[in-house]
Formats: structure tokens, sequence, C-alpha cells
């Protein structure tokens, strides 16, 4: 049995929805079998899919090719995953070296938290009180 690639990974749950799908193979994301794939390629069982979600690449052998989209306590049926450990060390990396995220439910900085911000951050060059003033006596 063959299906249409955009509808396996909608129907696989690996995009929400198939326009999603369809728009990842046009922008060149999903490969099968290492080569780049259109929304209408078909895919059959044993082919390998890679879909690239930045930074991360992601590979799945299709062990059952559907169009019906199905619960996700059947994925195990339909779809196994490969990737490799190193590719789920690249998203740890980029999730810690990226910027220090607030404390979860605090919302947006308050005006006062950006003064404070600012005047933690901006360069101090000498004292505000220097006086340029050269006394010649």
């Amino acid at each position: 049995m063959e299906a249409r690639l955009d509808k396996w990974l909608w129907a696989a749950r690996i995009y929400k929805t198939r326009t999603i799908a369809a728009d990842a193979c046009k922008n060149g994301r999903i490969t099968i079998n290492g080569a780049q794939a259109k929304p209408s390629r078909t895919v059959k069982a044993g082919d390998e899919v890679g879909v690239r979600k930045p930074p991360v690449t992601y590979t799945f052998r299709v062990k059952q090719a559907i169009e019906k989209r199905v619960g996700a306590k059947l994925l195990p049926d339909v779809l196994e995953n490969i990737t490799d450990a190193a590719q789920y060390e690249l998203l740890e990396m980029s999730k810690i070296s990226g910027f220090v995220n607030r404390a979860r439910g605090t919302g947006r900085p308050t005006k006062k938290d950006r003064r404070a911000l600012d005047e933690f951050t901006a360069p101090t060059f000498m004292d505000d009180d220097f006086d340029f003033d050269l006394d010649e006596d």
C-alpha cells in the first residue's frame, strides 16, 4: 500500500495539519531515502523519511502507509523513530544555550524591570561627577 507524503506526515502526527506538511515538503525540509520530496510523492513501508525541524533532523522509518489520521497509541504500528542520539543532544544544547528565560507565568517585564536591566547593562565609563575643567593657576 502507498500513501501521499503530505497525508502520511499528517496522519502519523508529525505535522498538525496537512497544509503545514505540504509547505514543509515544498520548502525542502522533507526527504525520502535521502532525496528531497514533493507533497505528492508516495511513501511505502520501509522508506526512511527525514524531517528537518531546525535545529534537529528527525528520521522515521515507515512501517505502514496510511492516509487516515490515527490515535497516538497506534503510532508504533505506523512509524519507527530512528533519529540518532546526536540530534537529540543538539536539541538539548540549543535549549541550554538559548537566552535565559523568565520564570514561567511572570509575563513580560514591567517598565521598572526594563529600566533596571538597562541600568545594569549600560556601560559605565567614569564617575558622572568627573569635572573636565582644568584648573590653571
